[in-house]
């Protein structure tokens, strides 16, 4: 499976269909992911855990991916997320409006999987313009 291929992928199965069994397939086991503030996230759990959040605040998820550049070992990327906001989400009661959200990721392969992602995220605007609105 190429790089790009895994990205759409896991982005489906993950994120649309729920199916977590998808996160040893596509993840490394000593995956991490770098977030905002020098914030790190790491191993399985950690997608299983964001995933579930994410899944559980959002209902009818939609994800679209637009492959940015691919390098022999990275890949950069955006995606946007779409979902009605039915649960709540690290702080953020349900609204029950549609939030409509772009994450930027460069996410970095050894052996077939990703190690490493780099995580930019605007979810948190997003979802305090939508108290505002």
């Amino acid at each position: 499976m190429t790089p790009t291929s895994r990205l759409l992928d896991a982005n489906q199965r993950l994120f649309v269909l729920g199916d977590l069994d998808a996160i040893a397939e596509h993840f490394a086991p000593d995956y991490v992911v770098q977030l905002a503030a020098g914030r790190a996230l790491r191993g399985h759990e950690a997608i299983r855990a964001a995933v579930t959040l994410t899944r559980r605040a959002f209902s009818d998820l939609q994800v679209e991916v637009e492959l940015l550049m691919e390098s022999a070992d990275r890949v950069a990327w955006q995606r946007t997320l779409r979902g009605v906001q039915t649960g709540a989400y690290h702080g953020f009661p349900a609204s029950g409006r549609e939030i409509v959200w772009r994450e930027l990721v460069v996410s970095r392969f050894e052996g077939g999987r990703i190690v490493e992602e780099r995580l930019v995220s605007e979810l948190a605007e997003r979802l305090l313009m939508s108290r505002k609105g």
